[in-house]
């Protein structure tokens, strides 16, 4: 159901206005959103899973299988000549009780597209099976693997949305922690960066935002660490201690309730003296970059130039 109402929509939108477009998007994104937040959390998974077949389907794109010590992984590539030398570490969003590599190939193709890159996406356990730091601990296993291979830190982007832009931020901050050499840089899509939910527009944004609420992320935050201090660092990267930090790049659309998680991260880390870039995009939702929609590829074009401008 959710492919066919999606090939639907995408066939009325290529024939309405930019304006029109853009509110039937809207109206899209609410309606699937609706059927994958199921409180069943396997429905919701699954459903998750058939969106990103269906818009991470490309003939372009090379998937290939990899097992990172007991965590299923992928390889996403361009199937052409390609830059080598640096590679890619995408962490999938997903509130760390939902979402995959297949999910995140809605974006992870698009990444690798843009970038003429390797990503390497991994499946990383989840909540409320696994909680906090279950996630953590298997996102310093892939940056352990990536290692393994023969890549220095500096060769390694480490990418990531929503729940995902979280993971990013925990796993540098704990490099970090452990006095081990940070990546390049960072790339973070609407990045749940505060559990505590501090920020303003959790409520200015509550009316316009189609596809987060405060009930969907109380039950993310019950699943994955409750009974923990969301003040934690490595809960809530929002508080941690970002001097020394990579250069990061930051998207966020202005129809979302975690903006100020975003603007709230941008001034802490401009306040570290970190490289920082934000940029919010005027009409858009959260992870908007996912949708097939020319805003969305021209935010990961501006993604590849952030990414190309740091590895030079």
């Amino acid at each position: 159901m959710v492919i066919e109402m999606t090939i639907h929509h995408k066939v009325l939108l290529k024939k309405a206005s930019p304006g029109t477009r853009n509110q039937s998007m809207m109206g899209l994104i609410r309606k699937v959103h609706g059927m994958i937040e199921s409180t069943d959390i396997e429905k919701h998974r699954q459903s998750q899973d058939h969106v990103g077949a269906l818009l991470g389907n490309s003939k372009e794109i090379l998937i290939r299988s990899v097992k990172i010590q007991d965590m299923e992984g992928e390889w996403v590539s361009v199937n052409r000549a390609h830059m080598k030398k640096y590679v890619i570490l995408y962490c999938h969003g997903g509130g760390y009780s939902t979402g995959s590599c297949l999910y995140a190939r809605t974006l992870t193709t698009k990444i690798a597209s843009s970038t003429s890159m390797d990503v390497l996406c991994f499946d990383y356990r989840l909540a409320p099976e696994n909680p906090y730091p279950a996630a953590i601990n298997d996102a310093m296993a892939a940056w352990n693997y990536l290692m393994l291979l023969g890549y220095g830190a500096r060769d390694v982007i480490v990418a990531g949305d929503s729940a995902g832009g979280n993971m990013a931020l925990s796993l540098v901050l704990k490099l970090k922690e452990e006095e081990r050499i940070l990546p390049r840089g960072l790339v973070l899509m609407s990045p749940w960066s505060d559990l505590t939910s501090s920020g303003k527009t959790h409520k200015s944004r509550a009316e316009v935002d189609p596809v987060l609420d405060a009930q969907y992320l109380d039950r993310m935050i019950h699943n994955y660490v409750e009974g923990q201090d969301l003040n934690n660092p490595l809960i809530s990267p929002l508080f941690g201690d970002f001097t020394g930090f990579p250069p990061t790049y930051i998207q966020v659309g202005n129809n979302e309730i975690l903006l100020s998680d975003s603007t709230m991260l941008h001034k802490k880390l401009i306040e570290a003296n970190v490289s920082v870039k934000l940029d919010i995009f005027e009409g858009m939702w959260h992870v908007f970059q996912m949708s097939p929609l020319k805003t969305a590829y021209d935010a990961m074009e501006k993604n590849a130039e952030f990414i190309y401008d740091i590895c030079r």
